[in-house]
């Protein structure tokens, strides 16, 4: 196991050797399946821990080690979640309008607060959330499902990424929101924009900040039973600014996150013939192939970010004061001296960290979980023929330094669509089975 970090033994020793070349992490190509030859190579050069490049001169270190993931995410005494603490942010080393800051720029956020502070954001974000009851919320989204299935069921060929996997999440934000399904696209839009990293993610921040300002006005005025209103009264007490920024890092987290799981699952069950029929044989369930995705394919490659408050050593590097770590979820979870001798997590096994680890993981992962086994449920019983109208290596990846995620997923269809399930009565569909321990 790996040693704790320690404190750098003084200048000129063995221990202060100088750093190395860091790799990019922003080249083309580095989208889709090279991602992990990537991490690999790091891994083969560096070990657990690889100096790598953001942007032109910002460099970080990519921790690729399972166990020094859970070390940098569970001990905030050593790795701070505060981007102030940033020692390239504090010497001006960052560009005023780099896509960088759209991501790991400072805002009064539960993901960017550590101690005391986190605390109480969290138990605002995670009650505001989980207050929705599971069975309710099951029914709104296998009902979005269906209607979305409805929509292109009478075509030949659809992509699922643009017509199901982003439309899905989207409108079961509206619902959580509180807003109408127009808001909510234009919030999962600007979410999506705000995760790519690229020239118009600044931009996507503003947009998004503007339209979920305009929803804590109306929801001021007119609370109901959405998160917004429940983070406004929440005891907790947060104020207008710290409510904004906590449903920016909400809704940009758990928007993009569901999108890719859901389009991910799916490019699974239709190229990987082993799993396809594990699923159809009753051999795995759909939250076992879910675990699959999350293992191997994990929908935030990358999870910015923690930063050093001292010097130390990590996984064999010298870790200054202010550095910034990258969490390299996707790298952590193929660790080879963490899988099991057959080189694949066994079925049931949730140890992955693709949710995050420590106080700052993911509070909600069950209703996202929920989201996405619903989405492939639907999916599967509407349309059960379907199959790939591209060769495998085909598909398109969206590219981002963060996410991992599919640009479009085109089928064929099937000649006819079986028609959605009988609704119970009070007109919503029946209840998702039980969540499996």
């Amino acid at each position: 196991m790996t040693a704790p970090p320690h404190r750098l033994p003084p200048a000129g020793s063995p221990g202060r050797s100088g750093r190395r070349r860091p790799t990019p992490l922003y080249a083309p190509g580095l989208d889709g399946d090279g991602l992990s030859a990537l991490y690999e190579r790091l891994r083969a050069e560096h070990g657990p821990v690889a100096p790598v490049a953001l942007a032109p001169g910002v460099h970080a270190w990519l921790v690729l080690g399972y166990r020094e993931v859970l070390l940098s995410a569970r001990n905030e005494r050593d790795f701070s979640h505060d981007p102030r603490c940033w020692n390239l942010l504090r010497e001006g080393l960052v560009p005023a309008d780099s896509p960088l800051l759209a991501f790991v720029g400072w805002r009064p956020a539960v993901t960017f607060v550590d101690g005391r502070r986190h605390r109480r954001m969290r138990a605002a974000v995670a009650d505001a959330l989980t207050r929705f009851d599971r069975y309710e919320l099951g029914r709104v989204v296998r009902a979005a499902a269906d209607r979305l299935v409805d929509s292109f069921a009478g075509r030949r060929e659809v992509d699922l990424v643009a017509h199901y996997a982003h439309k899905l999440p989207e409108r079961v934000l509206a619902r959580l929101l509180g807003a109408d399904e127009r808001t909510g696209w234009q919030v999962a839009e600007a979410a999506a924009g705000t995760a790519a990293a690229n020239a118009d993610s600044l931009n996507a921040v503003r947009r998004l900040e503007r339209l979920l300002l305009a929803l804590i006005e109306e929801k001021r005025a007119r609370p109901g039973p959405d998160i917004v209103s429940r983070l406004l009264a929440h005891p907790a007490a947060l104020s207008d600014e710290e409510v904004l920024h906590n449903l920016v890092v909400t809704v940009v987290a758990g928007n993009q996150t569901t999108r890719n799981w859901i389009a991910t699952t799916l490019r699974v069950l239709l190229t990987d013939p082993a799993v396809r029929s594990s699923l159809d044989g009753g051999h795995l369930t759909v939250d076992d192939v879910l675990d699959l995705v999350l293992w191997r394919f994990p929908p935030t490659q990358n999870l910015p970010a923690r930063y050093a408050t001292r010097d130390l050593c990590l996984g064999g590097q010298d870790v200054r004061a202010g550095d910034m770590l990258v969490l390299g979820l996707a790298a952590a979870n193929a660790d080879p001296g963490t899988l099991p001798r057959c080189g694949r997590p066994v079925v049931g096994n949730r140890a992955h960290v693709a949710f995050g680890a420590g106080p700052h993981a993911c509070p909600v992962r069950e209703q996202a979980r929920l989201i996405a086994r619903t989405a492939v449920e639907v999916l599967r019983n509407r349309l059960p023929g379907l199959e790939l109208s591209v060769a495998e290596g085909g598909l398109a990846w969206a590219s981002s330094p963060w996410t991992r995620g599919l640009a479009a997923l085109p089928v064929r269809l099937a000649a006819r669509c079986p028609a959605a399930a009988p609704a119970v009565p009070g007109g919503t569909a029946a209840p998702p089975a039980p969540e499996p321990a």
